[in-house]
């Protein structure tokens, strides 16, 4: 693949969220992995990451629940769920007489890290094979009951998840920022209200036309809840409602502590 098929390849992304009744070929699922993770950068090459894959109906099912119940999770024939994982490390120290480490708030910054770098590099990866992928940002929501049903051991928590499966779908490519409004020279250039105005019109526009398109149900909403643009969608109680982003940001620092990844204890020197 040259430069130029790279770049159609990232022009294409699209999230697929419908998906044909067609097995994905494991033996191809297992070399897209191995070969994204040779291709994915990796903090001092620890590989601090896992992959569980789901594929079982049965299974999916109950994964099904634990992200809300989209419905694409039981179309797509394969589920995999992308993981911090120092634990396999903290075995292998163990086991070598080192000083015991990672298990702190800096490695699940930087195992969390890699997981995700690990997941876009699979994600083009499988892409350029045809097949279609959606993240689940749920998985954030859910992370330690995920966890417990995939048998996810001390430190070692799902980060991201994503449907795999062959498009039954072609949507349209979602709009981006535009380049001025995230791309900085030098030092971090802070807009205007001017420049936020020009640099999110085009998202709200098309925001909010793409929401509203999707029936009478999402029209309703909007008027119940006093929305009138996109900005007050997102922060709305039907969307990303900070109230309880608040209680799920609690629950997470709860859990990342209850997994073994907030020890803290005093400095010894050497």
């Amino acid at each position: 693949m040259n430069a130029d098929d790279f770049s159609q390849l990232m022009r294409a992304h699209r999230s697929v969220r419908a998906y044909r009744d067609q097995a994905v070929d494991g033996a191809l699922i297992d070399r897209v992995l191995t070969e994204a993770l040779q291709g994915s950068s990796s903090s001092g090459n620890l590989n601090m990451v896992s992959v569980i894959k789901t594929s079982d109906v049965e299974r999916k099912a109950r994964l099904c629940d634990l992200h809300f119940g989209q419905p694409m999770v039981l179309q797509a024939p394969l589920v995999l769920t992308f993981c911090a994982d120092s634990h396999r490390t903290r075995q292998w120290l163990a086991q070598r007489d080192a000083r015991p480490g990672f298990a702190d708030f800096i490695s699940w910054h930087v195992s969390s890290f890699d997981a995700i770098i690990l997941a876009q590099t699979t994600a083009l990866a499988l892409e350029s094979h045809g097949l279609g992928i959606c993240y689940m940002g749920t998985t954030l929501h859910s992370m330690g009951a995920i966890a417990d049903y995939l048998g996810c051991p001390e430190n070692c928590l799902p980060v991201t998840s994503m449907v795999v499966g062959w498009p039954a779908e072609a949507p349209a490519q979602r709009d981006r920022l535009p380049p001025a409004a995230w791309i900085h020279s030098e030092r971090y250039q802070r807009p205007d209200a001017s420049e936020i105005d020009v640099h999110f019109a085009e998202r709200e526009r098309r925001g909010r036309e793409r929401y509203l398109a999707m029936g009478p149900a999402m029209e309703q909403q909007w008027r119940e809840h006093g929305v009138s643009s996109l900005a007050q969608y997102y922060t709305s109680k039907i969307k990303y409602d900070p109230d309880q982003f608040s209680l799920d940001s609690a629950a997470l620092e709860a859990l990342l502590r209850e997994r073994g990844f907030m020890v803290s204890r005093s400095p010894v020197s050497d």
